[in-house]
């Protein structure tokens, strides 16, 4: 996971450093980006579903391993062609997210089961934070190489890991490659992946973005109908119109689209020198200094959430921190004119991705089948990825749409613009959140009670008595007593 999350962040930093070094232009290095954005959207739908059939702790191996393969291929990279290329190979490994989650369900009891979720999450933040921080001093120090050599090291030790402590899982989902849907979906994703991160450079309306659009509407209908013909689909569409997988699908897609808005436009702003009339002049690894908060408390939060899910449900869990995130952007749009603010709004948001994250995953494992846990939260990595990307170019839209004069840096209305958008966006997926099934705060658990034999023999052994009026008297609601049943004591 840790692996997964640094490969995810460490090249941003280094993109200027790309640019230069092979003599490319702003467009063509964003593609170091874009292309593992591709394929990881790709690989985590496809993946997952083969870890349902097949065995998660054989598909882990085999995607960490191709992913460690194009991180060498990074590493070595003569060209920036032959870069991108590593880059794409390198998202394989985005697989990992669903298929940990999986492994846990299978391997871990089921009270224990959100808090480890918790401690996969709280990875994320790790990786997030270390990833904006040290690439700048990896560069400054030795070369950018370096940062693909570490990620190299990492994942062959995850890989080692995964071999000598993780046992495969024994439940599988029976299934064939479906080879009529795979590619509809992989079509449809890289249409929509495509078109969202290219909007901005292309042109929203040019013919090439509209055109694209209009494919991944096509492809992933087609898609659904093929799905919902086949005995042992790819994935499974009725699954993902049950009520706790939609909202939580819906939840994660708008959480993405407010969160990713801000990791991009967090360093863009710090790093503004105070001539724009904002800013703090930040070096690339001082501006990794201000996300250091986030990743800190998105370590706490994770496995917080999910001990308070066990022990109250993910319904509170998941909305409390969509209200503090909104809070947090609003922090930013407010008081950015001095780094504290910058460093508390992080930690505050650190809160809100950890629980989150947590309790999303949480949610749509408790809410599948153990056969379809993998494609349940593949799905939900997915949407938050599409949601991401979406934030992310409409954000950066946003802030480079007017420039200061005499200048090339954005106006500071556009960060605040961009902000309060956030912080709307987070306010809908609170609304999103309470709207969805079950109670915020649950009711009180029947009470269990092994009656003696001797208060009424076998008929009513172990019925489940539940409290009825006043406290004091009882009410047994067992099926296994429909004699007893609605007997009150």
């Amino acid at each position: 996971m840790l692996s997964f999350s640094l490969l995810q962040t460490m090249p941003v930093p280094a993109l200027p450093t790309l640019q230069a070094e092979f003599g490319t232009s702003t467009t063509t290095v964003s593609w170091v980006l874009s292309a593992f954005l591709l394929t990881a959207s790709v690989a985590t739908g496809l993946l997952s579903r083969l870890g349902d059939m097949f065995g998660k702790r054989r598909v882990l191996l085999a995607c960490v391993a191709v992913s460690a393969v194009g991180t060498l291929l990074t590493a070595l990279a003569p060209s920036i062609g032959v870069l991108i290329a590593a880059r794409a190979i390198q998202g394989v490994g985005a697989a990992t997210f669903p298929l940990a989650f999986g492994i846990v369900r299978d391997e871990f009891s089921r009270e224990r089961v959100p808090v480890a979720i918790g401690w996969i999450s709280s990875t994320f933040g790790i990786g997030f934070g270390v990833g904006l921080v040290f690439p700048g001093v990896i560069v400054d120090v030795l070369s950018w190489e370096w940062i693909f050599w570490l990620m190299f090291a990492v994942i062959v030790a995850g890989i080692v890991a995964v071999a000598a402590f993780v046992r495969e899982s024994p439940v599988r989902s029976p299934g064939r490659v479906d080879w009529a849907g795979a590619p509809l979906l992989t079509g449809g994703l890289v249409a929509l992946l495509l078109a969202i991160s290219e909007g901005r450079v292309w042109g929203w309306g040019s013919a090439a973005i509209i055109g694209l659009f209009a494919a991944a509407v096509v492809l992933l209908v087609v898609f659904a109908l093929v799905e919902k013909r086949l005995a042992q689909p790819l994935i499974d569409i009725e699954l993902l119109g049950r009520p706790a997988v939609l909202t939580s699908n819906v939840i994660a897609l708008i959480i993405g689209f407010g969160m990713y808005g801000a990791f991009t436009l967090v360093p863009l702003l710090v790093e503004t020198p105070p001539q724009a009339g904002y800013g703090f002049g930040a070096s690339v690894t001082e501006a990794g200094l201000f996300i250091i908060p986030m990743a800190v408390t998105m370590l706490f939060a994770s496995p917080l959430a999910g001990r308070i899910g066990t022990k109250a449900g993910f319904k509170l869990p998941l909305v409390l921190p969509c209200v503090i995130g909104a809070a947090g952007f609003v922090l930013f749009a407010v008081a950015h004119g001095e780094p504290w603010p910058i460093y508390l709004g992080n930690g505050i948001l650190g809160i809100d991705v950890g629980f989150a994250f947590a309790s999303l995953a949480s949610l749509v494992v408790g809410a599948v089948d153990p056969r379809q846990t993998g494609e349940a939260t593949g799905i939900n990595t997915i949407m938050r990825t599409i949601g991401g990307t979406f934030g992310a170019q409409i954000a950066s839209t946003m802030v480079t749409t007017e420039v200061v004069e005499g200048t090339r840096f954005p106006v500071e209305s556009g960060y605040t613009t961009a902000f309060v958008l956030s912080a709307i966006a987070m306010g809908v997926a609170a609304l999103v959140a309470l709207a969805g099934p079950r109670r915020l705060v649950p009711a009180p658990a029947p009470h269990a009670v092994a009656l003696d034999e001797r208060y009424g023999h076998d008929l009513l052994f172990g019925a489940v008595l539940t409290p009825a009026t006043g406290g004091r008297n009882w009410r047994c609601t067992s099926r296994g007593s429909p004699t007893a049943r609605g007997w009150t004591w």
